[in-house]
C-alpha cells in the first residue's frame, strides 16, 4: 500500500497539480495586492477619496471611526468595502485563467491541425499512394500538378 501511495505521489499530474496550487496561491497573493494597493487607491481617489477597504456597514448601533476600530471593539459589520476588492481580486484572476486556458487551447489546436495533415497522398493517373512532397509520381512518372 506504501508503495501504491509513493506511485501515485510521485507520478506527472499530482506534481503538476501541486507546482499549480503553490503558483496559483503566489499568484493569488501577488493579485489582492495589486487591487488593494495599486488599483483601489487611484478609483477611490476618483470617487471622491474613498478608500474601499474601510467601507462597511456598522450593525451595532454605535459609532466608529474606522473598520479597524469596530472590529476591536467586537462590533458586527458588513465590510462591502473588502468585499468589493475580492470580487476584483477574482475577476482578474479569472481573466489571467482564461486567457491561459485560451493560448493553451489554441496550442492544442495547431498541434492537431499538425497531426492530421496527411503525410501521403494518391497518384491522379495510376492511383498509387505517394509522398504529399512528391511532384512526379515513382510508379507512372507523371507529373502531378501543385
Amino acid at each position: 500500500m506504501l508503495k501504491e501511495f509513493r506511485e501515485f505521489a510521485v507520478k506527472g499530474n499530482v506534481l503538476d497539480m501541486a507546482v499549480g496550487i503553490v503558483i496559483g496561491a503566489a499568484f493569488g497573493k501577488i493579485v489582492t495586492s495589486f487591487v488593494s494597493d495599486v488599483l483601489m487607491p487611484p478609483i477611490g481617489l476618483l470617487m471622491g477619496k474613498i478608500d474601499f477597504s474601510n467601507l462597511y456597514i456598522n450593525l451595532s448601533g454605535q459609532t466608529y471611526a474606522s473598520l479597524d476600530a469596530a472590529k476591536k471593539a467586537g462590533a458586527a459589520t458588513i465590510n462591502y468595502g473588502l468585499f468589493i476588492n475580492t470580487v476584483l481580486d477574482f475577476v482578474i484572476v479569472a481573466f489571467a485563467i482564461f486567457i491561459v486556458v485560451r493560448q493553451v487551447n489554441r496550442l492544442k489546436k495547431v498541434e492537431e491541425s499538425k497531426e492530421d495533415a496527411p503525410e501521403t497522398k494518391e497518384c491522379a493517373f495510376c492511383f498509387c499512394t505517394i509522398p504529399v512532397q512528391a511532384t512526379r509520381c515513382p510508379q507512372c512518372t507523371s507529373v502531378l500538378g501543385a
